[in-house]
């Protein structure tokens, strides 16, 4: 497959990822049981959530695409499926069940992988693509905060 042909794989499954993970968090963060929540001071409004994972998503689909033409098949699957299971149990898991601990555990884990991505595949012909990550993982450290302050302070 041509690496358009990737982008557009992975912009698909990326994009129905979030959309199957909005979804599971039913209401989400226009829940009463999250409004109420004592949440962080830095918690950015809510616009800013979707601007953020369409950038994350966009960036991550042109990464993939590049990634997926110089590792092998089967490991990069493997790593691929862990990321979206996590990302989308996230949802599910702090807004749905309310589950706030086990809400970190996942996220931290995801934040795991996406940094393994970053530091594993740095051959030659990622060089500078693996800067696309950039948006991702640092949205991962932030929502992890927001995370932590969520089980610290409730």
């Amino acid at each position: 497959m041509k690496y358009f042909g990737y982008v557009a794989l992975f912009l698909i499954t990326n994009f129905a990822g979030l959309y199957f993970g909005s979804i599971l968090m039913n209401e989400g963060p226009s829940s009463a049981w999250y409004l109420l929540l004592n949440q962080a001071p830095w918690t950015p409004p809510g616009w800013v959530f979707g601007i953020a994972w369409i950038t994350i998503m966009l960036c991550f689909s042109f990464y993939l695409a590049s990634l997926i033409r110089i590792i092998d098949s089967v490991n990069f699957w493997a790593i691929y499926t862990v990321q979206c299971i996590l990302n989308i149990s996230w949802n599910y898991v702090f807004f749905n069940l309310q589950k706030t601990v086990a809400g970190l555990i996942i996220i931290s884990l995801l934040t795991v992988v996406m940094v393994f991505y970053f530091y594993k595949f740095k051959n030659q012909q990622l060089k500078y693509t693996k800067y696309l990550l950039s948006p991702y993982i640092l949205w991962l450290f932030i929502a992890s905060s927001l995370n932590l302050y969520i089980v610290i302070y409730n």
